[in-house]
């Protein structure tokens, strides 16, 4: 029997993993019955997307106390993800791991409630990831690397072997963190970036080689 899953956040990212959801359903037999969407001040357009997807809002983040269900954090600042997941986790829902079937993952791996891999991303071998880490279309993330809470890889980033990314950390798109390098808790590494070395909790860098 599918199990029932509310997706806070009804924005862009929250809509993408509602396609998530449709193609894991798709691959392994309908284990999700998504009952709709949680968000506290959903804008118009996101709305009649979702109206357009044929779900609805059901009401803003607390309602999750109302709903015996499974839930997911459909938003990508890691920031903010996490100050959501602080406002959710007191009420004790269980976070669903959503992996696409088109992504892959390697052997000896280990997988935190709430992450989500997205088309094309790729886990080799003995990483782990977080609660709540998202890895966004075609993310690599090499052998050994750790990737602690509600890290986001965006679309095309590539994280090496033997990497730390603290927690919250950002990796923007086709960004690059090389070998065994270390992105501190919070810090966002630009779009294109290439970190060459460790960067420190809480910074912003850009460029090639990452400044």
């Amino acid at each position: 029997m599918a199990e029932p899953l509310v997706i806070v956040g009804c924005g862009g990212h929250g809509r993408e993993i509602l396609g998530i959801v449709a193609a894991v359903n798709a691959s392994t037999g309908d284990p999700w019955k998504v009952l709709g969407f949680l968000d506290d001040a959903p804008a118009g357009p996101n709305l009649s997307a979702l109206d357009r997807l044929g779900t609805a809002w059901l009401g803003p983040v607390e309602m999750v106390a109302e709903l015996d269900a499974y839930l997911v954090i459909g938003i990508g600042d890691p920031r903010i993800r996490a100050a959501v997941a602080a406002r959710l986790d007191p009420v004790g829902r269980p976070a669903a791991t959503l992996v696409h079937p088109a992504a892959t993952v390697g052997p000896d791996n280990r997988l935190a409630e709430g992450v989500v891999m997205f088309a094309g991303a790729r886990v080799t071998t003995n990483v782990t990831l977080g609660r709540h880490v998202h890895l966004n279309q075609n993310a690599t993330v090499g052998h050994d690397a750790v990737l602690a809470d509600f890290v986001q890889v965006n679309p095309l980033a590539a994280v090496s072997g033997n990497c730390v990314l603290g927690r919250a950390a950002l990796v923007g798109t086709t960004a690059s963190v090389l070998q065994g390098r270390s992105v501190g808790a919070g810090a966002t590494v630009g779009a294109g970036a290439c970190v060459v070395r460790d960067v420190a909790a809480g910074r912003v860098v850009k460029g090639v080689p990452a400044r």
